[in-house]
């Protein structure tokens, strides 16, 4: 992976194929390797004839890890994102994100429309979208604790075991969580995207909330519901790939 500087913060990114350009934007606790390579979505858009970009947030991944909260803003999260097509020099793009990476994108389509496509918002209903995660919850206690056996119930246990199976950085992920996965960003601002969008949930997924009422916000929304399918496992569903990219394919 190479790197770059957005604004003093070091990122790692990816910038592979061909074509029209598709910007993928990964989750809390994961990278760009755990959540669009292994599961499948950067060889099956290449192969789609898009061009693949996207960068490990920072304090995740190979990217510059920082402590401070205040430094993981979605504001500034999305900046990172919209450098990158700066150094890449591309104009527009179809943009993915899940979870985490699906509130950044949506920040992303507010702060930069004349950037973006379509936009692709995975792992993310009503409820996350709006009011993101709880800060003084169980999962903050969970990340910030000396080992998993601090971790009593099963939404922050469950977290804390996928943060670690990824080699997240525990405390940047907490100041992480303390920021950016708790912004709130106010419904009616999902009535000013304009171009269309996907939502994409699983029907099992109890962090998000309802995927068609999320849909129904925004102008030109529409959902993806798979079934079966909870937060954590949804991104390696062939599904959801194949939805999203038949999605990108009748907008390009």
């Amino acid at each position: 992976m190479k790197k770059f500087d957005s604004n003093g913060v070091r990122l790692a990114y990816i910038d592979q194929g061909t074509g029209d350009a598709v910007l993928l934007i990964h989750g809390f606790c994961t990278n760009l390797e755990y959540n669009w390579i292994r599961n499948g979505w950067v060889d099956e858009l290449i192969k789609s004839g898009f061009r693949v970009v996207g960068l490990d947030n920072r304090g995740h991944g190979r990217s510059k890890k920082l402590y401070d909260p205040s430094d993981y803003a979605l504001d500034d999260m999305a900046a990172d994102e919209f450098r990158l097509l700066e150094l890449l020099d591309i104009e527009r793009v179809h943009v993915i994100g899940y979870s985490l990476g699906a509130r950044i994108a949506t920040v992303f389509a507010l702060n930069y429309p004349e950037r973006i496509r379509t936009l692709t918002l995975g792992g993310l209903g009503d409820l996350n979208a709006v009011q993101g995660l709880s800060s003084g919850g169980s999962v903050l206690r969970a990340l910030e604790a000396p080992s998993i056996e601090y971790a009593l119930d099963f939404a922050a246990r469950s977290v804390r075991v996928f943060a670690e199976s990824t080699g997240s950085n525990l405390k940047a992920m907490a100041a992480c969580l303390k920021k950016g996965g708790t912004e709130t960003i106010p419904k009616e601002k999902y009535a000013q995207i304009k171009v269309p969008v996907l939502v994409a949930l699983g029907d099992s997924d109890v962090i998000a909330g309802s995927a068609e009422k999320l849909a129904a916000l925004i102008p030109n929304g529409e959902a993806l519901i798979i079934e079966g399918l909870g937060h954590l496992n949804a991104m390696a569903n062939d599904e959801f790939i194949i939805g999203a990219r038949a999605f990108i394919e009748r907008h390009s």
